[in-house]
C-alpha cells in the first residue's frame, strides 16, 4: 500500500496564474509524484509572466479557439477555449492515483474516460463557476456536465454559490467541498497596516480593464456621489491594462476627483501599490472568485465589492470589513460608496486589522481543507 507521500497526483488546468503558486507549491512539496498538465503557458489576454518554480509541468498538445461570450447581465468578452487532446495518452503514461481536472470540459471528459477503465483512480473536478457566472448555459453543455459530475468522486467549488450550482445536477452534498482559494499573504502582510488621512480613503482597483469588471457603470455612479458631495476629494488608482483604458482616461472628471493609471504592474510589485491605498474597489459583473480580494485583505484594505464575486460573498461582511453591493443596482452601489466614504477613520483602521488577521487564517484553513479532500 502506498504512503500518502507516494501517491501519484496529476492536476490538469489551463495555465498557472501567480496567485495559485502557493497552492501548487504546497502540493508539490508534500507529494513526490505531483504533476501538472497545462494547456498553455499563458493566455494572450493575461499580463503575468510565466512562472513554474520547481513544479513538474508538462505542456499538452492543445487546440485553442477564441469565443465571444455574452452574459445575460449584459457584458460581453472574448474567452479562450482549450482542447488538450493528448490527455488520455498522458494519463495512461503517468498512471495517477488521483486526477484533479479543471473545469467541466474536454480535459475532464478524457479524465472520466480514463477513470472508466481505471476505477481505482479518483477523479476530482475543480469547478470554477457560480450560480451567477453559469446563467443560461446551453442544454448540450448541461448534459455533458451532468455526465461528468455523475462519474466524478468529488467536486471542488469556491463558495456556496458554486456548490448550489453543482447541486442542481443532483450531486450528493458529501461529494462537494468548498475551498476558499489560499493566497501567499506574506508579501502583502510585510507592509504597514496603518494609513494616514491622505490615503485612507484612496480607492484602488487592480486587474484587467475590461467590460466584465464593471468599472464604467461603477464610475458613473461614483461621479454622481462626488457631484452630491463637492466638499470631498477622491483619488482612484488603477493597476492594470485592457481595452477600456482609453475610455477610462477620457472620462470627464470634476476638480475634486483624480484618476491615476499605473498600467500593468508586475505581481511582485503589487503589495507596494496596495499599501499606498486605503479602500479596494471590485465592482465586477461576474467573477468565479476574485483573488484580488484575498490580496486586499492581506494588505489590510477594506473592500468595496460586488456580490457577483464569490470572494466578496464568502469573505466580506458588510460594515465589518468592507461594503457590498449588487453592481447592476444603482441604489445598492451608491449606498455602498456613501457608507464607505463616510466610515470614520478609526473604524476603517479597525477594519484593516480584522482583514489581515482573517485572511491569514482563511489561507491556512483553505490549504488544510484541500488536503483533507484528496483523501
Amino acid at each position: 500500500m502506498k504512503s500518502l507521500k507516494d501517491i501519484k497526483i496529476v492536476l490538469l488546468t489551463n495555465f498557472i496564474p501567480p496567485y495559485r503558486l502557493l497552492f501548487f507549491d504546497t502540493l508539490n512539496n508534500y507529494f513526490k509524484n505531483f504533476r501538472i498538465f497545462l494547456s498553455t503557458s499563458m493566455e494572450p489576454n493575461r499580463y503575468w509572466k510565466t512562472e513554474w518554480r520547481d513544479l513538474k509541468v508538462t505542456m499538452q498538445k492543445n487546440l485553442t479557439y477564441k469565443k465571444f461570450w455574452k452574459h445575460p447581465i449584459g457584458f460581453s468578452e472574448d474567452i479562450f477555449i482549450h482542447f488538450p487532446y493528448d490527455t488520455l495518452f498522458l494519463l495512461n503514461k503517468f498512471h495517477p492515483d488521483i486526477i484533479i481536472s479543471g473545469e467541466l470540459g474536454f480535459r475532464s471528459l478524457q479524465s472520466a474516460i480514463y477513470k472508466r477503465f481505471n476505477p481505482n483512480t479518483r477523479l476530482i473536478i475543480w469547478f470554477e463557476g457560480s450560480m451567477h457566472t453559469e446563467k443560461k448555459r446551453g442544454k448540450a453543455r448541461s448534459l455533458l456536465r451532468s455526465i461528468l459530475l455523475k462519474n466524478s468522486d468529488g467536486i471542488i467549488v469556491h463558495g456556496k454559490s458554486g456548490a448550489d450550482y453543482i447541486k442542481r445536477f443532483n450531486v450528493d452534498n458529501s461529494k462537494i467541498i468548498k475551498v476558499l482559494m489560499p493566497t501567499d499573504s506574506a508579501p502583502f502582510c510585510s507592509y504597514e497596516l496603518k494609513r494616514n488621512k491622505d490615503n485612507a480613503y484612496r480607492f484602488l482597483y487592480a486587474g484587467q480593464l475590461i467590460e466584465r469588471k464593471g468599472l464604467i457603470p461603477f464610475i458613473q455612479i461614483l461621479l454622481k456621489w462626488i457631484k452630491n458631495n463637492p466638499d470631498r476629494y477622491l483619488e482612484f488608482w488603477f493597476a492594470g491594462d485592457g481595452p477600456l483604458m482609453s475610455k477610462l482616461k477620457e472620462t470627464p472628471l470634476p476638480a475634486n476627483v483624480y484618476f491615476r493609471f499605473l498600467g500593468n504592474v508586475s505581481y511582485e510589485k503589487l503589495p507596494e501599490i496596495y499599501a499606498k491605498c486605503g479602500i479596494f474597489v471590485f465592482p465586477t459583473l461576474a467573477d468565479v472568485w476574485g483573488q484580488v480580494i484575498n490580496e486586499a485583505m492581506a494588505s489590510g484594505m477594506p473592500v468595496l465589492g460586488s456580490l457577483y464575486s464569490q470572494a466578496v460573498e464568502e469573505l466580506i461582511i458588510d460594515g465589518k470589513n468592507g461594503w457590498v453591493f449588487y453592481p447592476d443596482n444603482e441604489s445598492s452601489v451608491y449606498s455602498s460608496i456613501n457608507r464607505a466614504l463616510n466610515t470614520p477613520f478609526n473604524l476603517i483602521e479597525k477594519m484593516r486589522e480584522n482583514n489581515r488577521s482573517k485572511l491569514v487564517r482563511i489561507s491556512s484553513e483553505a490549504l488544510n481543507s484541500s488536503f483533507q479532500y484528496l483523501f
